[in-house]
């Protein structure tokens, strides 16, 4: 089932989830209906507060990417345990239509999860998929995009957002 996309400034957008405790037939539910939203809007990751289920619940598919590698993975639970270097790039936000702006991240990544079966998972991640990873863990802890940006920076991406909002 497609879901609606909370969109910003919703405060389910800025409050940290809750840890998963059992990996029931509600979470794959909740799973199967989160890849549905995420490509009907046509994206590559989506956070399950996105879907105001404040829960630490992501998906990510970097397929539709032509240079990215195909990895679609659901994640329970996620940490980042160890980062190496930077990257900046230009991100999109399903909460934020139509608003981009470049972030700088961790260029690679290694990360401990739960498997949509409940079982415990380390994935090292580089380049894109570890920049959707980021973005999305970001979501689950009440963090976003915007919120990587700092002074004017941040004030213009608002005033744009603002300006996109007003227009749809």
């Amino acid at each position: 089932m497609i879901r609606k996309i909370v969109t910003y400034p919703d405060p389910v957008l800025t409050t940290p989830t809750q840890e998963v405790d059992v990996v029931d037939r509600e979470i794959e539910k909740l799973v199967k209906d989160m890849f549905e939203t995420m490509y009907d809007a046509e994206g590559v990751g989506l956070a399950a507060n996105q879907i105001g289920v404040p829960i630490k619940v992501m998906v990510m598919d970097t397929t539709p990417k032509e240079d990215a590698p195909d990895l679609k993975l659901v994640l329970i639970n996620p940490t980042i345990v160890h980062t190496e270097g930077k990257i900046k790039y230009k991100e999109g936000c399903l909460s934020f239509p139509g608003l981009s702006v470049e972030v700088e991240r961790a260029k690679r990544i290694k990360v401990k999860a739960l498997n949509e079966h409940g079982e415990p998972v380390e994935l090292e991640l580089e380049g894109f998929p570890a920049i959707v990873f980021q973005h999305e863990l970001d979501h689950l802890q009440g963090i976003t995009f915007i919120d990587r940006l700092k002074g004017w920076r941040r004030r213009l991406a608002l005033e744009k957002y603002k300006k996109l909002q007003k227009r749809s």
